[in-house]
């Protein structure tokens, strides 16, 4: 795609969305342009990137569905396993109008055999949920696998489940609190906004319910309201995928809270 081509697509966008409904968008173009000389800062692939999650809370309008569409399809055929992700991300959430696990799938694994380490721990979720596949638990943790050993914490924790369910591996709950654990120990900044909620909700299941370690309520609210915070920051963000998560851990916080406070002395000696 050439320089004049790019803007010409960018300053379209621009003349087609409105900055107040997509203010990031509206925001990650302007910056990556200039009118005045008609110069793009950035490669196209590079923007994609940048206004792929932008807005998360509403719909990809067309123009940039379209623009995202055209750049992850030119850099496929340059060989990018990253873009074959990336627009298997699009289908899987179905943000850019059509919502597809099927598509999701295939592209996902064109990306995968590509070395994409994102496709292949995205095809772990694919296999461990049966999202258009059936359900196969070798081949998550397969793909899980992969993602774990180059540092990824998402499939780290899926590999937490397993062992908690029993899937594919032996059950085995004192190896998931294990996991768990490491995954909260070694989670980087960066990874904290992405992975953070999901890790701290697990690990106020295990002082919940008693996996791989003794009850304790106190220690799992703790947990619970620390994912809460991160849950709630995503979902305004715009990832509704967690949002049964959220609800979740603001129920086991009352459900904890009305257990605790039973245990409160009564004070009756003060009447």
């Amino acid at each position: 795609m050439t320089d004049e081509k790019l803007y010409e697509l960018l300053k379209g966008i621009l003349d087609e969305i409105s900055e107040e409904q997509y203010p990031e968008i509206y925001f990650r173009i302007v910056t990556n342009i200039d009118e005045e000389s008609q110069l793009v800062y950035n490669d196209a692939f590079s923007i994609a990137g940048q206004l792929h999650d932008a807005d998360g809370a509403e719909q990809l309008p067309k123009c940039v569905a379209d623009f995202l569409f055209e750049v992850y399809e030119l850099e496929m055929k340059k060989g990018s396993a990253d873009a074959a992700c990336d627009l298997g991300s699009l289908y899987y959430t179905g943000r850019a109008g059509e919502q597809s696990y099927a598509k999701a799938l295939e592209y996902y694994t064109i990306g995968a055999k590509g070395g994409s380490r994102q496709a292949q721990e995205n095809l772990g979720y694919c296999y461990y949920y049966g999202r258009d596949t059936d359900v196969d638990y070798e081949k998550a943790f397969h793909y899980f696998a992969l993602g774990a050993f180059d540092g990824h914490i998402r499939s780290l924790y899926k590999i937490g489940d397993m062992y908690r369910n029993g899937y594919y591996v032996e059950k085995n709950e004192k190896e998931a609190f294990y996991i768990y654990t490491r995954c909260a120990e070694t989670m980087t900044e960066e990874a904290v906004p992405m992975v953070g909620a999901d890790v701290m909700m697990r690990l106020g299941d295990c002082y919940y319910d008693g996996i791989g370690t003794e009850v304790d309520y106190k220690l799992a609210r703790q947990y619970y309201q620390r994912a809460e915070v991160m849950f709630y920051e995503r979902l305004e963000e715009g990832d509704f995928l967690i949002k049964e998560c959220y609800e979740k851990v603001v129920q086991r916080q009352n459900e904890i809270r009305r257990m605790l406070e039973s245990e409160l002395p009564d004070f009756g000696w003060l009447n």
